[in-house]
């Protein structure tokens, strides 16, 4: 099955998608998220070129687990990517991914300026990594 994760912003949207056996997770260029219904076309494109069939979006819940206003937009966007894909929607509580990528992407050399880029679609690498690891029953 094809995945595609998203890591939910204001300016910029993370982007991953899994490989062809369902093993790896591969981050995408970030898409813009200023212009929301051009974003939701390029999605649903993204989804008919790709053959995704299910998108998987992070979900910033608060340190204790509730949902507060971050995560309530999130799922909010979350609903209108169904919408404008067909394609159903999981929830991931991503807490954490943002800056585990920060520290990911540090290690591999970039800095504060060339992370800005890619942290996005690292955070949501890890995030469908984690999701896929889960259902082959890895743990990490």
């Amino acid at each position: 099955m094809r995945v595609a994760a998203l890591d939910f912003g204001k300016v910029r949207i993370g982007l991953a998608v899994n490989d062809e056996l369902g093993l790896m997770a591969h981050p995408r260029a970030a898409l813009d998220a200023r212009d929301r219904g051009a974003l939701y076309a390029l999605l649903a494109e993204f989804a008919r070129e790709e053959g995704i069939e299910l998108f998987l979006v992070g979900v910033p819940l608060d340190r204790d687990g509730a949902v507060g206003p971050a995560a309530r937009k999130a799922e909010a966007f979350a609903e209108q990517v169904q919408a404008a894909t067909g394609c159903p929607v999981e929830f991931f509580d991503e807490r954490l991914t943002t800056t585990e990528a920060h520290r990911r992407l540090r290690e591999g050399g970039h800095d504060a300026r060339s992370a800005r880029s890619k942290v996005d679609s690292a955070a949501a690498c890890l995030m469908l990594q984690a999701w896929l690891d889960r259902h082959q029953g890895i743990e990490r």
